[in-house]
């Protein structure tokens, strides 16, 4: 039996399929760390400054803007630590036409924490879905809706009841 488990185990792995040298984004180099590093320091100072002014509350007594101050300060940290050791990197890609969807993913993720307080939770929650299914990832139409009401709907009690988050919001259960 330990022999057959031996044999099992000492099989190696399957080396995955090269993707063609046409099909590859053109290299970057050193610079484009450095740009991509402070372009993530940035947004992840102005996310920390949106959050703050949510309130981040206790870990007991979680403010709306508690997460996402976590999260912004981990990307600071982490584009932080890009920008000290990304210069020895190769790996960077060029930007190019799909650079600017990361971009109008970040700009529009900026509209929704702007909108947030005017308007409540989910109207911005469910414009950002279809933002990003419809008109940055190509998704059908159908597709779209579903997943955005189905997405939307599951942050709403996600955030409100399960983890008792007070974000603004229009509907109330």
């Amino acid at each position: 039996m330990s022999d057959t488990l031996a044999a099992v185990t000492a099989q190696p792995e399957p080396v995955p399929a090269a993707v063609p040298q046409e099909e590859q984004p053109p290299a970057g180099g050193p610079l484009y760390q450095t740009i991509s590093a402070v372009v993530g320091i940035i947004i992840g100072i102005v996310g920390a400054l949106l959050a703050h002014g949510y309130g981040l509350g206790t870990l007991h007594q979680p403010g709306p803007g508690l997460w996402p101050f976590v999260v912004s300060v981990l990307v600071s940290v982490l584009s932080a630590l890009l920008l000290l050791l990304g210069r020895r990197l190769t790996d960077a890609e060029a930007f190019t036409r799909s650079s600017v969807l990361a971009a109008a993913g970040a700009v529009t993720f900026v509209g929704f924490g702007l909108l947030m307080p005017l308007i409540g939770f989910e109207i911005p929650a469910l414009v950002l879905c279809v933002i990003w299914l419809r008109f940055l990832g190509g998704e059908g139409w159908r597709s779209t809706a579903i997943v955005s009401v189905v997405t939307t709907t599951a942050f709403y009690f996600l955030f409100l009841y399960g983890l008792r988050i007070p974000l603004p919001h229009l509907i109330s259960f």
